[in-house]
């Protein structure tokens, strides 16, 4: 394992292929005119002056050859941002100095000097100063509705160790006096060591009185008190359940309090289900919380149908900013006759910002507890090769006829096993019914077998990646290359060879396992490196993906998987203005302050959803002061042209006095959901 790791610890001087990658993007793509020439002298200059005159004066590059162009004819437009650096993410990978919106959508991108017509008496103009725009992002693996509600109760994911967590809720409990059970979650697993098994007395000492049920950051492990396992009905005699473990004392055979996977299930039912104005809550917190960083689209990779209505609501009351795909939850006890209540759902919750067109499958559990299915043995006691969800006839059956009913499939995938039985199952399919483009994805991806790299590609199944993951952690380093070996732990997270193999790679965030901050995936992604540790460890640095792959990643190849990308994901005439204005240019700092960077505004369909909320721990509390001291505010449609064109302009014209400091340790990774 140090061996590994130590080989891995290489510094971040790799980088700068990247950066001399993309300066040759932009030598190629300069005229052959005065402007052009002068250029690609400056851009011939060593990365490091390069750059830095490139941030300095990146929109005095800006031209036909890279920039997308609309004509400047017909009606003025509504808004027109100008001066900046908007990175469009179209096929040429293009840059442009100027978008105008009309009506909610773009129709112009190209120089300012274009602009012409387009800019009327009534026309909202924002200069961006030099200032980033990208594409509205989009997560491609997130939990908006079950994280709000965390991070709105018995919320442990600002903790770190086992005395932390009781004494979260031993306060929890005070604090709830009237509420039957104290549920929450975010605990990690590292803090309880191999096979993550926290004891049920460590709970009854501070909540003898009252059921408690806390589940792992990832989802994956509940932790029980003994007032839990006897509502419950659960003994040192009750039986594991086929897709999960109860964990007893191997001496004693006494139950620990802790249950793996599908066991969980045996308690979380007899939970009282949220209301649906704590739903409503929740998914308000979330969308607020991903508008302030940017993100204006996102797959939910599990709804119930109680969850379907939550969003089919807040879109009713034009609070939901953010295009929401809904996948449907595969329940492994039925077979394919639930597929008809699914295609009803999909009719009846399919509208507006609303589509419930996918399904997910959860094939298998998680590394650091065992139960991920492995090709392969574990290096533990019994040579367990985890668990596999659904017997591969089956996964195969129920994968052909979602297909074949128009669903789109999303896998969640952590072994090698797993991943490749979801592959067989997509391949299957297509046999069965023909090639669909669907845009079936397998999301977390951890260990992949080299042999099926060059099946995603030949499949047509996305590699859906959560970048945060992939850096030396107590998780990798304590938790899983010791019980699966070093030799397999070289083919963990391998988002480059995916991308170099010419799969279609995609991000998500799996929010609230992981930060749902954006920027601090896209710099793992591209340092493999934990973004809080400026100097730290690298892992597996040829895993590393360019930076303008993993800005693709979260905008065109996520609304791509979503069936969007006609419609949002690159900034071109035609599309749905949604766009994020950063404070900096992602291109012309150095990787390790990528996580630093803060969305100044995101637009909607045109329309100011929210200003930056400042929050450098992810995702904790979205109500926060702007650096100058003055509130974030919302944007108003009622609100005057000039008192709106006076906030945008404001907000954009702030100086960053300081930036807050970053933690040296802090938990914002861990994986999926419990089943």
């Amino acid at each position: 394992m140090a061996n590994l790791v130590a080989s891995c610890a290489r510094s971040d001087q790799g980088q700068g292929l990247d950066l001399r990658r993309a300066r040759r993007q932009y030598l190629n793509a300069l005229p052959d005119s005065p402007g052009g020439s002068a250029m690609k002298k400056i851009l011939l200059r060593p990365v490091s002056v390069a750059l830095r005159l490139l941030a300095a004066g990146l929109a005095l590059i800006t031209t036909d050859a890279f920039a997308q162009s609309g004509r400047a004819a017909g009606a003025p437009a509504d808004l027109v941002l100008r001066n900046g650096a908007i990175y469009t993410v179209d096929a040429a990978r293009g840059w442009a100095e100027a978008v105008a919106v009309r009506d909610g959508r773009i129709v112009y991108v190209g120089r300012n000097a274009g602009l012409g017509v387009l800019v009327g008496p009534k026309t909202r103009v924002v200069d961006l100063r030099g200032r980033m725009v990208l594409p509205g992002m989009h997560d491609a693996h997130i939990h908006p509705i079950s994280s709000g509600i965390q991070a709105l109760g018995c919320d442990l994911t600002d903790k770190l160790t086992a005395d932390q967590y009781v004494a979260a809720v031993k306060a929890c409990a005070a604090e709830r006096p009237d509420e039957a059970w104290i549920v929450g979650g975010g605990w990690l697993m590292s803090a309880f060591g191999p096979g993550a098994m926290p004891s049920r007395t460590l709970l009854d000492a501070v909540a003898p009185d009252r059921p408690v049920l806390l589940y792992s950051s990832d989802g994956h492990t509940g932790w029980a008190n003994s007032k839990a396992l006897a509502l419950a009905g659960i003994t040192r005699d009750t039986p594991d359940p086929s897709d999960g473990r109860i964990d007893r004392d191997p001496r004693t055979g006494e139950l620990v309090g802790s249950l793996q996977e599908g066991a969980i299930g045996l308690v979380d039912r007899h939970v009282p289900p949220a209301t649906p104005a704590q739903r409503m809550d929740a998914l308000r917190y979330s969308v607020e919380m991903l508008n302030a960083y940017g993100i204006t689209g996102f797959q939910d990779a599990i709804v119930s149908p109680a969850e379907l209505e939550t969003y089919a609501a807040l879109d009713a009351a034009r609070e939901l900013t953010v295009h929401a795909v809904l996948a449907q939850w595969w329940e492994r006890e039925k077979g394919v006759e639930q597929i008809a209540g699914m295609e009803q759902r999909r009719k009846q919750f399919t509208n507006g910002h609303v589509h419930a067109t996918s399904v997910k499958i959860m094939q298998d559990g998680v590394m650091e507890n065992y139960t991920a299915a492995m090709l392969e043995p574990y290096l533990v006691a019994g040579s367990p090769r985890g668990i596999p969800m659904l017997q591969p006839a089956a996964l195969n059956a129920a994968v052909s006829a979602l297909d074949a009913k128009g669903f789109q499939v999303h896998f969640h995938a952590i072994g090698d096993a797993a991943i490749r039985q979801c592959l067989d199952a997509v391949q299957a399919a297509g046999e069965r019914n023909g090639a669909s483009g669907l845009r079936h994805h397998i999301s977390h991806l951890q260990l992949i077998d080299p042999a099926d790299l060059p099946r995603f590609r030949a499949l047509g199944v996305i590699a859906n990646f959560q970048p945060l993951w992939a850096y030396p952690d107590p998780y990798i380093t304590e938790l899983t290359i010791p019980f699966i070996g070093e030799k397999r732990a070289a083919h963990m997270y391998p988002i480059g060879s995916m991308h170099a193999s010419g799969g279609m790679v995609a991000f998500g965030s799996d929010w609230s396992v992981s930060s749902a901050n954006p920027f601090e995936q896209i710099e793992v992604a591209v340092r493999r490196a934990d973004s809080a540790t400026p100097d730290g460890a690298v892992f597996l640095p040829d895993q590393r993906l360019p930076l303008p792959a993993a800005i693709a990643a979260f905008t065109i190849n996520a609304a791509y998987v979503n069936g969007m990308e006609g419609e949002v994901g690159s900034i071109e005439v035609g599309k749905r203005a949604d766009l994020a204005v950063l404070d900096q240019n992602l291109f012309a700092i150095d990787p390790r302050a990528i996580s630093d960077t803060k969305v100044l505004l995101t637009l909607f369909e045109g329309t100011g959803c929210t200003a930056t909320r400042k929050n450098s721990s992810g995702d904790r509390r979205v109500s926060r002061p702007s650096r100058d001291g003055a509130s974030s505010s919302n944007f108003s449609s009622q609100e005057t042209q000039a008192g709106l064109r006076l906030k945008l302009q404001v907000l954009l014209d702030r100086t960053v006095a300081h930036r807050p400091q970053t933690p040296s340790c802090k938990p914002k990774r861990r994986r999926v959901e419990c089943g």
